[in-house]
């Protein structure tokens, strides 16, 4: 049975378009790469591309519809299209749309670090209480969340979507558009550094989110040096509710204690007025405090707070944001954590704290692969160069790097730590491979424009190599 979540006339009264010929969308899309059998495809216009180029293509996957701001030739009579202005516009109204005929719970999720495990936590939770409606990975932008609310059908009972920036004014017009009944703010700190004068700057920028809310409640880190900013800016936008969270005595979530281990961490938290102990399975002390903002979230929307601890045992990092992974090589397991996604200096050093506790097998190396963090601005230089002390202290054995200001962290070291240097991910990748011995625990990280995801493709096929001479192959 087909699900419903656009049809020709729904799509064009919420665009004010127009639909000749009847059809029933399941998805959307913006992308004709990703494009799912089914979908209503919207073909938007950028500096260089056009959708309108890929109609055909759509159709030819399968797409229920395109939504089109002038008819591309060749296509049939009969093609079942959406006819707008402006497709920007139009997925724009749809996504209003979606949001007015909604009756879910809406919870947004920014912050400088942390915002997607945390968004993809919160969804997962959620989901063992409710239908849920998550936005997708990375899709945090101009583009990303209005897709995201037009993917959401009517009958969801929540709705968790990540909201992204790295300019001022970003925020403000993505969480009208969302209209959030919760709003979390993970983190603020050194991010994006190259378009913000200031980390002060940051955390007026992040509190753009409360710009679309009416009452409701702030979700916000007592531990971080802005708190007091952001409950101000709460306050003045009209929020009625703030539910702090982290280590903080005065946290309404409120970290009693937590012990590690190389699974993950055992919890104890005090939170809204209740003692509870979970199990968060993946490791790091900020995966600890995330945890207390996703059920600091639970909190605000009302949902059942001891049923979604309990399944903070089951969640697994997201690809490339902290996810561990055994590799079986025909020499012996090495164990990878993949935080290739993304990098800044606050999550650079939650890294080698997470890395220097865990204990490798035995005779195994700690090991870690970094790739430059990327918009940082006049700072990059200095921030780069702070991240030898925590590796220093974090008992580390050996530093990879490749960028061009990793390279002069690399030669602070003491040599006994230094890995090797490249200029590119793809450079490194081998050096790192050939390095890599039975028993090691490798972290590799860095920004997404350094592409260290190569280095994590390249230590996942060692598992394919042929058994070395060395250990009689």
């Amino acid at each position: 049975m087909t699900r419903s979540l656009w049809t020709a006339d729904d799509a064009a009264i919420a665009t004010g378009g127009t639909a000749a010929i009847p059809f029933v969308a399941e998805g959307v899309s913006i992308d004709t790469r990703s494009l799912q059998r089914g979908d209503l495809f919207i073909a938007l216009r950028g500096p260089n591309h056009d959708g309108h180029d890929h109609v055909a293509d759509a159709f030819a996957r399968r797409a229920a519809a395109a939504m089109v701001d002038s008819k591309p030739p060749g296509l049939p009579v009969a093609a079942p299209l959406v006819e707008v202005r402006d497709t920007r516009e139009a997925l724009y109204a749809l996504a209003r749309a979606a949001r007015r005929r909604s009756r879910a719970r809406i919870v947004a999720v920014t912050g400088s670090v942390g915002k997607t495990g945390t968004k993809e936590t919160l969804g997962a939770v959620l989901a063992a209480q409710g239908s849920t409606a998550v936005s997708l990975g990375n899709l945090n932008n101009e583009f990303g969340v209005p897709l995201s609310l037009a993917r959401m059908s009517a009958d969801v009972t929540f709705g968790v979507f990540e909201i992204g920036m790295n300019h001022s004014g970003e925020i403000e017009p993505l969480s009208r558009l969302v209209e959030p009944e919760v709003a979390i703010i993970t983190t603020v700190a050194a991010v994006h550094l190259e378009n913000f004068e200031s980390t002060f700057d940051i955390a007026d920028a992040k509190a753009e989110i409360f710009a679309g809310m009416s009452g409701g409640a702030a979700v916000l880190n007592r531990d971080n040096p802005y708190f007091p900013l952001l409950v101000a800016a709460a306050q003045a936008a009209g929020v009625s509710r703030i539910i702090s969270f982290g280590a903080h005595p005065e946290a309404l979530a409120h970290l009693v204690d937590s012990e590690a281990d190389a699974g993950g961490s055992t919890v104890w938290a005090r939170i809204d007025g209740r003692d509870l102990r979970y199990r968060i399975s993946i490791p790091g002390r900020h995966w600890v405090i995330n945890s207390l903002a996703v059920l600091a979230a639970v909190v605000g929307i009302g949902a059942d707070l001891e049923a979604a601890a309990s399944v903070l045992a089951t969640i697994e990092a997201p690809a490339g944001r902290g996810r561990r992974l055994a590799i079986d090589t025909p020499d012996g397991r090495i164990d990878l954590i993949d935080e290739s996604y993304n990098a800044s200096p606050a999550s650079m050093r939650a890294a080698i704290e997470t890395l220097s506790a865990i204990e490798p097998n035995r005779g195994g190396r700690h090991i870690i692969v970094f790739g430059d963090m990327l918009e940082l601005g006049a700072s990059s230089a200095s921030l780069h160069l702070s991240l030898a002390e925590p590796i220093l202290r974090g008992g580390i054995d050996a530093v990879f790097t490749c960028g061009t200001e990793s390279a002069a962290l690399q030669q602070t070291l003491p040599r006994r730590l230094r890995g090797g240097h490249a200029a590119t991910a793809a450079e490194l990748a081998p050096l790192v491979c050939a390095a890599l011995a039975p028993g090691d625990l490798i972290m590799v990280k860095g920004s997404r424009g350094m592409r260290t995801d190569l280095v994590v493709d390249a230590i996942l096929s060692l598992a394919d190599r042929p058994r070395s001479a060395a250990n009689g192959g």
